[in-house]
């Protein structure tokens, strides 16, 4: 008898070896994974996809089984997340409570943000409230991970209990540390957008995709995240597979930019593609002209770009916005030191907020004057640029 409670102790009822731990332990989490930026994030919070009924309901009940998540308190912080992103209404950005914070505590940041009832009601519209919802998963979601507690325990003994406790701190420290704070931190940018998010890496295989961070925020309500040739998202992979079967149905996905030659100006077409890819515009902006007149500045004086920090030159793509009071003072002396960097920045100054427009003829307007202006310039980078802005335009979806 005390053999036999030793073995189950040891090993549970299946008594699996070292590859089976390891294989269940990978297929439980990426589950979760995949239930939480499937389901939660692209489904629920964006809808960028819709899922079959039946897989619908397993994503929303595993959630619920490894990691207590409520879908409606889950979607309610992430879109306040993006309509207060970096402001002292974001439930958790490291701009705001500091990268260690975020990091290693973001738990507490989503429980403390799950308890203001204003939250959930404003932002948790539209997210499941059926009979399960209302008496089971919302009223009982400590009841989901102890389920799973024992079936760990019951399987493998003791190690299902080490692989459970694995389990609860993956998502807590992948979703809630590593994308909310080092996916605002650290990383690199394809798009200038209004807030710090990063790509982590381009191959978004471990956090089903949410490594590519910047590129969500830059198109939120696509499903696909990968955007770039070389970039990968295993979500996405995982999201054309189900539909391929019948269990999904791509909703939304990034539109794609196309630049006609040879207008003479913009257009409404021109509009809508500014509209749809204001991030794109400031970061070709970026590149096409401020980098291009920077190291023309810095051969001009006879130095290299060292001559000025590489946070200060980052800082140029933004206009300063997320330095601190000093550090933006410095960098608008050094801009206003130089003539043609500081009309650079002035036109992207006015670009930027021509974009945040909401009038479409007003907005038109605007550009076929900043076009003149530009291209009135002088300066041969914002002159091509000018030229080359009034080309854009979106691809037709076939």
């Amino acid at each position: 008898m005390f053999n036999a409670v030793i073995e189950f102790l040891t090993g549970g009822l299946t008594q699996a070896s070292w590859p089976w731990l390891v294989g269940y332990f990978i297929l439980v989490t990426q589950l979760t994974i995949f239930s939480v930026t499937l389901y939660l994030h692209r489904s629920q919070a964006h809808r960028g996809v819709d899922f079959h009924p039946v897989l619908n309901h397993f994503f929303r009940f595993w959630a619920w089984f490894s990691t207590a998540m409520v879908t409606k308190e889950w979607v309610a912080i992430h879109r306040k997340h993006h309509a207060k992103c970096e402001t002292d209404e974001d439930p958790h950005s490291p701009v705001i409570f500091g990268i260690k914070k975020v990091l290693w505590d973001g738990v507490d940041l989503y429980r403390q943000a799950r308890r203001q009832s204003e939250t959930m009601d404003k932002y948790g519209l539209g997210t499941p409230n059926d009979w399960l919802e209302r008496r089971v998963y919302s009223a009982m979601p400590e009841v989901g991970p102890t389920l799973m507690l024992f079936l760990n325990f019951a399987l493998f003994g003791l190690w299902g209990v080490v692989i459970w406790a694995c389990q609860m701190i993956w998502i807590p420290f992948w979703a809630a540390g590593v994308v909310n704070g080092l996916g605002h931190w650290w990383g690199y940018r394809n798009f200038e957008s209004n807030d710090t998010a990063t790509n982590l890496t381009p191959w978004g295989l471990i956090i089903g995709g949410e490594e590519l961070h910047n590129n969500h925020h830059a198109f939120p309500s696509s499903s696909k995240f990968a955007l770039r040739k070389w970039e990968l998202d295993i979500g996405w992979v995982a999201i054309k597979s189900f539909e391929a079967v019948g269990l999904a149905k791509v909703l939304r996905v990034a539109p794609s930019l196309d630049v006609r030659p040879n207008m003479h100006l913009p257009d409404s077409d021109t509009i809508k593609a500014l509209i749809a890819h204001k991030f794109q515009v400031m970061t070709d902006y970026f590149g096409g002209v401020i980098v291009p007149t920077l190291r023309e500045e810095a051969a001009q004086a006879g130095n290299n770009l060292k001559a000025l920090p590489r946070r200060m030159r980052k800082a140029l793509s933004n206009g300063g916005r997320w330095l601190d009071n000093d550090a933006r003072e410095r960098l608008g002396q050094w801009v206003k030191e130089r003539p043609t960097m500081a009309t650079v920045m002035e036109y992207r100054g006015r670009l930027h907020e021509l974009m945040e427009g909401r009038n479409g003829e007003a907005m038109l307007e605007g550009l076929k004057q900043w076009c003149r202006e530009a291209e009135a310039s002088g300066i041969r980078v914002l002159q091509e640029f000018a030229a080359r802005l009034k080309g854009y335009s979106l691809v037709a979806a076939h």
